[in-house]
């Protein structure tokens, strides 16, 4: 549902970028906040928010879950975008040339609820060198 949500609202916001390429890095990261993350109550949620950089037409794509921690995300944010094996989960971030980043999450009285990962994805990548 990811994807099929935000194809239709990329397309009719126009943006530049490779639509594709930004659908599949949000359903991987809505997918690993899923398997990886804890929902937020009420309600068993994690939350999608995306939306343009005004300076670069990047594309923000930001996921919350209730997890406040992100074992192993050095690894996971330096990975190479070459493909070793089968591609899979967060790799896509890297082989988009994009950025991936996370921090804590904080309720109105400055207490940590849980994470936010975002992925940056360049408007202008079409996948060359």
């Amino acid at each position: 549902m990811t994807r099929i949500h935000l194809r239709t609202w990329l397309t009719l916001v126009r943006w530049i970028g490779n639509v594709d390429q930004a659908t599949r890095v949000a359903s991987h990261l809505v997918e690993n906040a899923v398997r990886h993350g804890t929902p937020l109550q009420p309600g068993n949620l994690v939350f999608l928010r995306v939306f343009g950089l005004s300076d670069s037409n990047d594309l923000a794509i930001e996921v919350e879950d209730a997890l406040p921690d992100f074992p192993g995300f050095q690894a996971f944010a330096n990975q190479s975008g070459e493909v070793r094996g089968k591609p899979t989960g967060l790799w896509w971030v890297a082989h988009y040339r994009g950025r991936l980043s996370w921090d804590v999450t904080k309720n109105n009285d400055g207490r940590v609820v849980g994470k936010t990962v975002q992925a940056i994805i360049p408007a202008t990548w079409d996948g060359s060198e």
